[in-house]
């Protein structure tokens, strides 16, 4: 909404003397001046209103899709995960060297003993003993599941 003062709204207005604040709706919001009083203005909040619950509705609807319980575990892992390759990398995240651990790979092999070997591979440059790590993620993921992408609606 804008505010317009004085002008020549106010001389239209049959107002005399001193300026007088008047409320435009917003451009294409259906009102023809000042002459249609209150009831645009009540149109155009209620159009407001109506757009705001609209946007909530499709904001809702996209976390919807997503089991947020395993997310949160997913979050929680992963900062766990970051922490203890900082403790041993002996660095802070940003000076870490690129290791990547997907969750969704290891939660794809067949077993404990595939996933532990995937690991192995990837902490490979580490200089620190790896299998408390390791054996202490492996517990973690214990029975998570793979994150799919989120299902779309047919129409």
């Amino acid at each position: 909404m804008s505010v317009a003062t004085g002008g020549s709204e106010a001389a239209a207005a049959g107002g005399g003397g001193g300026s007088r604040v008047f409320f435009q709706t917003p451009r294409g919001g259906g009102g023809s001046g000042g002459s249609s009083g209150g009831s645009s203005r009540e149109d155009s909040v209620s159009a407001a209103v109506v757009q705001v619950q609209q946007r909530r509705h499709q904001q809702g609807k996209v976390t919807v899709k997503y089991d947020r319980k395993e997310l949160r575990k997913r979050l929680v892992l992963e900062e766990w995960i970051v922490e203890q390759l900082g403790q041993l990398y002996g660095c802070e995240e940003e000076e870490m060297p690129d290791v990547e651990i997907d969750i969704d790979d290891l939660l794809d092999a067949a077993n404990e003993e595939e996933r532990a070997l995937k690991l192995q591979e990837t902490l490979v440059d580490c200089y620190k003993p790896t299998e408390e790590f390791i054996k202490e993620l492996l517990t973690r993921i214990r029975g998570m599941r793979k994150l799919s992408p989120p299902q779309k609606k047919s129409i």
